[in-house]
C-alpha cells in the first residue's frame, strides 16, 4: 500500500517534483518530456509534515491503479490561501503529472445526477426500474446525470422525456432557468461519498404533479424494463437509492403536516 496526501485549500492543490521538491506547477497541455518517470506527484505525509504543514484530515480513499494499491489522505492544510500551489484544474491537463494525482482529483470533483417525484392525485409517485447503470434491475426515480452546461432543474426535465416520454413542468419560481413559472420546485439537494473508493455524488431531486396512466407511458427501450405507480410506503420499501429514499421520506413527512 503507498500513502499519499491530498492537500487541498480553495483551488489550490500542493504537488511536488519527484525529487521532493516544489511546490510543483503542471504545464497545461505537456504530452512529452525526458526522461521515463512522471515529473510531478502528490506528497507522502511524511514529506508534506517535513515542509511545516499540519492537516485536518477529511477522509481517505482508496483504490488501485495497475499491480499498486493506493491510500490518499484528503485534507484541509491548515494555512491561509496557498498562493504558489498548483491549481487543482491544471492536474488533468499536464501528461506528466502521476496518475495518482490525476485520479485522486477525478474521485474528488462532483459527480451530479438530477431526478423528479412525478406525484399524481392520487398520492402515488412514479417510479422506474431500470435496465442499466448503477440500479440496474432496481426501481428508482426517473432521472439521471445532469448534462454539461445545463442547470439540474432541466436536466430532471429532460431526463424525463428521455427516459418516459414525458413533458413535465417543475416549478421555477426564483426563475433559475430563465422564465419564471409558479410553484414550489420541492427541491432537495443531497451529497453522499459511497464507499472507501471515494467518489463524490451530488443529487438535486424535484417534484411535480402529473396524471397519467402508467400503460399510457413509453419507456426508453434500451434503459428503462418497466414503470408503475406506487404508494409513497410501497415505493419506499422498494427505492434502492439512498438520494431516492430521502427524496421519498422527505414527500412523506410534507404529507403528515
Amino acid at each position: 500500500m503507498r500513502r499519499h496526501i491530498h492537500l487541498e485549500h480553495d483551488g489550490k492543490l500542493l504537488l511536488l517534483y519527484v525529487d521532493g521538491t516544489g511546490p510543483a506547477i503542471p504545464r497545461t497541455g505537456r504530452t512529452t518530456w525526458e526522461g521515463g518517470e512522471f515529473l510531478i506527484r502528490l506528497p507522502t505525509p511524511i514529506e508534506a509534515a517535513d515542509l511545516g504543514l499540519t492537516w485536518t484530515e477529511k477522509r481517505r480513499n482508496n483504490f488501485r491503479l495497475g499491480n499498486d494499491e493506493h491510500e490518499i489522505i484528503i485534507a484541509l492544510p491548515n494555512i491561509s490561501w496557498p498562493e504558489n500551489w498548483a491549481w487543482k484544474d491544471a492536474v488533468i491537463s499536464d501528461s506528466a503529472v502521476d496518475p495518482v494525482a490525476r485520479e485522486s482529483v477525478y474521485r474528488t470533483l462532483h459527480r451530479v445526477v438530477s431526478k423528479v417525484i412525478i406525484q399524481n392525485s392520487k398520492n402515488e409517485i412514479l417510479l422506474a426500474k431500470v435496465r442499466r447503470g448503477f440500479f440496474t434491475g432496481c426501481w428508482t426515480l426517473p432521472g439521471g446525470f445532469v448534462d454539461y452546461s445545463e442547470h439540474p432543474r432541466t436536466g430532471a426535465t429532460r431526463e424525463a422525456k428521455e427516459e418516459l416520454g414525458l413533458n413535465i413542468t417543475i416549478a421555477d419560481p426564483k426563475s433559475e432557468c430563465g422564465e419564471e413559472i409558479p410553484g414550489v420546485d420541492g427541491a432537495l439537494i443531497q451529497q453522499a461519498i459511497f464507499g472507501e473508493n471515494g467518489l463524490n455524488w451530488l443529487s438535486f431531486t424535484y417534484h411535480t404533479m402529473m396524471d397519467i396512466d402508467a400503460t399510457q407511458i413509453i419507456p426508453k427501450d434500451d434503459e428503462i424494463e418497466k414503470v408503475e405507480w406506487y404508494s409513497l410506503e410501497a415505493a419506499l420499501e422498494v427505492a434502492v437509492s439512498a438520494f431516492d429514499i430521502e427524496a421519498i421520506r422527505r414527500v412523506m413527512e410534507n404529507e403528515d403536516q
